[in-house]
């Protein structure tokens, strides 16, 4: 039992380190390709309002912890869940693919349940269905649409204005819709890895209320994702911020601003979303706002491809490992 949950412990501190690296694109991306931040400067931007968003919601955390399996999982099958969502994670990090690390951990889950359970009944289907499976769908494309329209509307107020004067004015906008959405990044990622390691608490009855978050897991997991932003991902950065179309300064404000509100919005409704589908999504909306050809639609449908199979592949990676744990446990 001991030595179960030390593992479990750290290979979910492994999940949230990767998740940092995997993700640190997801908010600083844009203000570099547009130069408004360096990127040391970034870096430590997005590690810092990653940490103090890890620390102030919980929602998000509880519905992984609490919402989505019926019954309580053995230490090994959560294991078999981190080391599904890992390895999805790294082969779309070494790929440069912008995939979600939060559907690779909630696909990864629900492979992992069904192999333990060996039927469909220990899925709580209402809560995968509106937490998971619906923001799914809605989340990007609400980014992708207020993404489109805030555009829009910045281009409507300062068409009158000197372009040179738009882009100073907007640069140093940036630092602040860049620590935004790494602030909201933290709210919303940095909870699935809580969840999981409440959820393991719990199992190895060390936790009496699987609903409550205990305060050094999330300092715990707030500061191992702030780390893992530090070291960066420069693949996705690189997809992310000038491989799905070419941003000015206003443009990288306006879909940091609008993933910010999206993903704020999500973890409001304890909804463990994808910041990168928002963050991509509100990125294509803003370069459609211009002429739907500045996007480079091949890669954006590279991406899609992704995140349609991102759930079914992580299931599939997460019931094999729970099976091969189970044959030793």
């Amino acid at each position: 039992m001991e030595v179960l949950i030390v593992c479990v412990i750290v290979f979910a501190l492994v999940f949230e380190f990767i998740n940092g690296f995997h993700d640190t694109a997801n908010a600083i991306a844009t203000s570099v390709y547009t130069r408004a931040l360096s990127v040391v400067a970034a870096i430590l931007l997005a590690a810092v309002m990653n940490f103090f968003g890890a620390l102030v919601f919980e929602g998000v955390a509880k519905t992984i912890s609490v919402g989505l399996v019926e019954d309580p999982l053995e230490l090994y099958v959560i294991l078999g869940t981190l080391l599904g969502a890992i390895t999805w994670n790294l082969i779309t990090w070494w790929k440069g693919i912008p995939s979600s690390s939060s559907h690779a951990l909630i696909g990864s889950l629900i492979g992992a349940a069904l192999v333990y359970a060996s039927s469909f009944d220990g899925i709580i289907w209402d809560g995968v269905l509106s937490k998971v499976v619906i923001p799914l769908f809605t989340s990007p494309l609400i980014g992708f649409v207020l993404g489109y329209m805030v555009m829009k509307l910045i281009n409507f107020l300062v068409h009158r204005i000197p372009r040179n004067k738009v882009n100073k004015v907007f640069l140093r906008l940036q630092i602040f819709s860049a620590a935004s959405v790494a602030f909201m990044h933290g709210t919303n990622d940095a909870q699935k890895t809580m969840g999981i390691i409440t959820m393991a608490l719990f199992s190895a009855g060390m936790l009496a209320d699987p609903g409550h978050i205990p305060l050094w897991v999330k300092i715990l997991c707030g500061a191992v994702m702030a780390l893992g932003t530090s070291v960066g991902g420069w693949k996705i950065m690189k997809t992310m911020g000038s491989g799905v179309t070419k941003l000015e300064p206003a443009g990288g404000f306006a879909a940091q601003t609008t993933s910010a509100a999206v993903i704020g919005l999500m973890t409001m409704l304890h909804a463990p979303i994808s910041t990168t589908h928002v963050i991509t999504t509100s990125v294509m909306g803003v370069g459609s706002s211009r002429r739907l050809k500045s996007v480079k639609w091949k890669i954006a449908k590279d991406i899609v491809t992704t995140w349609v199979i991102t759930l079914p592949v992580a299931a599939l990676m997460g019931a094999v490992f729970t099976f091969a744990l189970g044959l030793f446990f």
